[in-house]
């Protein structure tokens, strides 16, 4: 198997390289990594009697700034034990970014888990919720409400950066109301590649922090929650309640450390080839839906006159998989360490056939007509319409 992308098998038997541009979570284990699991510690982690577990609970504690940190399965795990540990008992209230994962992909988990009512904002700026956004939408301590015990961030978002500096607002803000600040990090390794912010200060102004170790950081399996020691230790209790304690998982905490300094100083060459691919794409017309400023491009290709599906089979013949919706003309793109340059090469080579060749073919993308304009368009027909008698065409 390849060490940088996925391998396929053919109806002839031979194998190829498939570079999957549908996730980050979509990096596969390489022989290394299995070498690795083989001289892991083999304890039992439910008592915390493993000591590779151990050791890389410990060395995310401190890399994100908090005293004590807890190893499970999965991200959408780690964001549900710190917000159920945050949480105490309904009535109560979550605010969130609408677009965020906790509210629209844990299926529901904060009802069922916690209770708790979600609390989705839309940003006002279009990007990232702001301070002024949180203290307009904090549900109040009232007899008719559930009271917001918890505001909850994602950075990134979509592979947009929220401003440190704004992060720093909300934490004042949440600080004024006695509300809890609870970040998904599940791609805050990219956050801190782009912006240099570290690790700890970002951690730092949360009181709990979840971290994705199967995204970024290119592990097989695995998420962090990290927060006080006395909220970790409830974390470790809820972690068994919900059914997620394991047994011998120091083989996945060994690769798990090995990935963080390997794969994570990457970051920021996975971070070039996404802008570069971008940056082309918008060249043939392509529109990006959100700014690219990790590893996630948003495209629309209807300016290049395809569908996504015409996309998406095109790059196939060259091993490349992305995103394609029957009917679509938008995708989401996703790069990560197993992504070579010259598989971006590859990319942009097929868009660029593909919006020549429709170009040939005569296509004029014309842009769609804004609601303003829709608008002004149905008040001209209703003047129109005036200036001919009743009955009257």
């Amino acid at each position: 198997m390849s060490p940088t992308a996925a391998s396929a098998t053919a109806k002839n038997g031979t194998k190829s390289v498939v570079y999957d541009m549908t996730s980050d979570t979509a990096t596969i284990p390489t022989d290394d990594m299995f070498d690795l699991m083989k001289t892991a510690s083999r304890g039992d982690d439910v008592f915390a009697a493993d000591s590779d577990v151990n050791d890389l609970e410990a060395y995310m504690a401190d890399m994100l700034g908090q005293e004590a940190a807890l190893f499970c399965v999965s991200g959408t795990m780690t964001n549900q034990l710190g917000l159920r540990a945050l949480l105490s008992a309904p009535p109560q209230s979550v605010l969130c970014d609408a677009r965020a994962h906790i509210h629209i992909h844990e299926c529901g988990g904060l009802g069922y888990h916690s209770q708790a009512m979600v609390i989705p904002v839309t940003p006002k700026n279009g990007a990232h919720l702001t301070a002024e956004d949180v203290e307009a939408n904090i549900n109040a301590d009232e007899l008719c409400g559930a009271p917001t015990k918890v505001v909850a961030l994602e950075n990134t978002l979509n592979g947009t950066i929220m401003p440190y500096e704004e992060i720093k607002r909300i934490r004042a803000v949440v600080d004024k109301h006695g509300i809890k600040l609870h970040l998904d990090g599940a791609r805050l390794w990219n956050a801190s590649a782009a912006t240099g912010v570290s690790m700890a200060d970002y951690g730092k102004l949360f009181d709990t922090v979840s971290v994705c170790l199967s995204k970024g950081a290119g592990a097989p399996i695995g998420s962090i929650i990290a927060g006080p020691k006395d909220l970790i230790r409830r974390t470790r209790h809820l972690r068994k309640l919900f059914g997620g304690g394991w047994r011998q998982a120091g083989c996945l905490a060994r690769v798990a450390r090995h990935c963080i300094d390997t794969v994570v100083p990457k970051l920021p060459e996975t971070h070039a080839l996404a802008v570069r691919l971008a940056q082309h794409l918008q060249s043939l017309g392509v529109k990006l839906l959100l700014p690219c400023h990790t590893n996630m491009l948003f495209i629309d290709v209807a300016p290049m006159g395809i569908m996504v599906d015409e996309l998406a089979a095109a790059l196939k013949q060259k091993n490349i998989k992305i995103s394609a919706f029957g009917g679509s003309t938008i995708s989401r793109v996703v790069l990560h360490y197993q992504i070579t340059e010259q598989a971006v090469q590859d990319f942009m080579d097929v868009a660029s056939e593909l919006a020549a060749k429709a170009k040939a073919n005569g296509f004029v993308y014309q842009e769609p007509k804004s609601d303003a304009e829709k608008v002004e368009e149905a008040n001209q027909a209703v003047d129109l319409r005036a200036a001919y008698p009743s009955g009257k065409n």
